[in-house]
């Protein structure tokens, strides 16, 4: 049995860490293929995942490792998350630009020249910032009309349809608001425009100044935080800068979350992957359930070696496949595991000898199911709010309906209809479904599937699920034959059930989640 005091002070070095903070330096990122690698090159890319993956974290652990002559720049996005365009994108560089001046001395020298140029940056960036301010309540009023107009004709199509209301996520709302959006700032970036070609000679200029470092890295964290009509015209401008110069940039953002590319007026805007940037996607999910637990099994270990307790012992503390089942119920997402694990030292009481087993993570599952519908609530806007709650509850009516865990999707239907291709995107980035596989066949439909997973505090109120709920275990090694032959969710079925929901849908959905049925109750 794992002694008290180890068990403290793993549970003190998870708490410590389960956020990652700029400078802390105790826990690494766990490398599993080639993410660290690739992160440490001077080449420009994007990392794709879900909260709580470790997209900060890598971040932070490839600055650590870079060569001596490389250096890096780190900037959150969730500190201009209200800022508007083109401030943002000033305030962007500006934060780049002082960052440098701050570690001049320890980067490039004590060159006065080299100071100078930052300097003068610095207050060219402060002016373009007064006089976006200025531009800005020019054209503030000539555009409130232009915007409406914008969005309701791009959704004008739409009547006698369904129309969700996912804001930035429904996509034909999203291009609306882009189009509109390009109008406007390309005005607003005419200025920056003209200043980009001596910019980059300043910057040419103060790297030939210095024999000490080769290149700069801007880490661009959390991009998703950025206004979506925003993204492409950040992540642009910041390409243009870094090209044909000692510059790269790194932007760790959600894949579903993130406009990083437009065509508007036959002018591309943003970047393009594979040709402005490679992709690192360091996502967990249930596709290859084997390996993300693996990956989870190795966090959970090297906290524990922080905290000076062997593998062994860490693997003392489960029973079963108590291990394998908290897993599941993160959804795969490191984070979410570890906040699991940390209710379960004190829920399950590990100190006095007693172990994490399946039965303990389902009675923690539900309240953190409904923990992501709040975190989902807080992310999306009112009028988003109750489609995408529906949404749950439609994916929830039908597991429960058909018995089962596991469903499919016809993937025409998901590259077809973009309402329906938001919402599961959205589901998927909050952890409320999970992606087993894709281009599945089904055994007696036509077609090709993605086949998806509820999570499991949607029916933990089950105390047994024998006879009532059919839970196709991600990890068994036929799961992918099973899911030829689970039940699908189409279109028409999807929406009889989102139409046919109740008024009060979050009380209908969070008592449906509570309350079991009187046959459940009497098992």
């Amino acid at each position: 049995m794992v002694s008290q005091p180890k068990l403290d002070r793993l549970r003190e070095v998870i708490t410590e860490n389960l956020r990652v903070q700029r400078g802390n330096a105790d826990v690494e990122y766990i490398n599993v293929g080639t993410a660290l690698q690739d992160a440490c090159s001077k080449q420009n890319h994007a990392i794709f995942a879900r909260r709580g993956c470790g997209k900060t974290l890598l971040l932070h652990s490839s600055a650590r490792k870079l060569k001596t002559e490389v250096k890096s720049v780190y900037l959150n996005c969730e500190d201009f998350k209200k800022h508007s365009f083109p401030n943002v994108l000033i305030e962007i560089l500006a934060s780049v630009f002082r960052e440098i001046d701050q570690n001049l001395s320890g980067w490039f020298g004590r060159k006065k020249k080299s100071k100078e140029i930052v300097r003068k940056i610095l207050n060219k960036l402060q002016d373009l910032h007064q006089s976006a301010d200025e531009h800005d309540a020019e054209i503030k009023t000539k555009t409130a009309q232009e915007d409406a107009l914008s969005v309701d004709s791009s959704l004008a199509g739409n009547v006698g349809k369904l129309s969700l209301k996912f804001g930035a996520k429904d996509e034909r709302k999203a291009k609306a608001e882009v189009e509109q959006s390009f109008k406007i700032h390309r005005e607003k970036l005419q200025e920056l425009d003209r200043w980009l070609p001596q910019l980059k000679e300043s910057i040419r200029e103060f790297f030939a100044l210095s024999p000490k470092t080769e290149c700069i890295i801007i880490h661009i964290d959390d991009l998703y935080h950025l206004k979506r009509t925003d993204q492409a015209f950040v992540v642009d401008y910041i390409h243009r800068l870094c090209k044909d110069v000692p510059m790269f940039f790194k932007v760790a953002t959600l894949r579903h979350a993130s406009t990083l590319y437009a065509d508007r007026d036959g002018q591309p805007i943003g970047i393009q992957e594979r040709h402005d940037f490679q992709p690192i996607n360091i996502d967990y999910t249930f596709g290859d359930f084997k390996k993300t637990v693996a990956q989870n099994s190795q966090i959970l270990e090297q906290f524990g070696k922080s905290a000076g307790l062997t593998k062994s012992e860490i693997l003392s503390l489960f029973k079963g496949e108590g291990f394998e089942r908290l897993v599941m119920a993160g959804g795969g997402v490191p984070r979410d595991v570890l906040s699991l694990f940390l209710e379960a030292l004190s829920e399950v009481g590990v100190g006095s000898g007693n172990k994490i087993g399946k039965d303990e993570v389902r009675l923690m599952s539900r309240p953190n199911f409904e923990r992501k519908i709040d975190e989902l609530k807080q992310d999306s806007k009112g009028d988003e709010q109750d489609d995408l709650i529906k949404g749950i509850y439609t994916i929830r009516e039908f597991c429960m309906e058909k018995k089962t865990n596991l469903f499919l999707v016809q993937e025409r239907m998901l590259q077809q209809n973009d309402e329906w291709k938001a919402l599961f995107n959205r589901l998927l980035d909050y952890r409320i479904i999970h992606n087993c596989a894709t281009a599945l066949t089904h055994k007696s439909q036509q077609g090709t599937y993605q086949a998806f997973a509820i999570d499991i505090g949607a029916y933990a109120q089950f105390r047994k699920l024998d006879g009532r709920f059919n839970e196709i275990g991600i990890m068994e090694a036929n799961v992918k034959e099973k899911m030829r032959s689970a039940p699908i969710l189409d279109q028409s079925k999807l929406l009889s059930i989102f139409q046919g929901a109740p008024t009060n849908i979050e009380s209908a959905l969070r008592e449906s989640i509570l309350i079991p049925s009187s046959a459940e109750a009497e098992s």
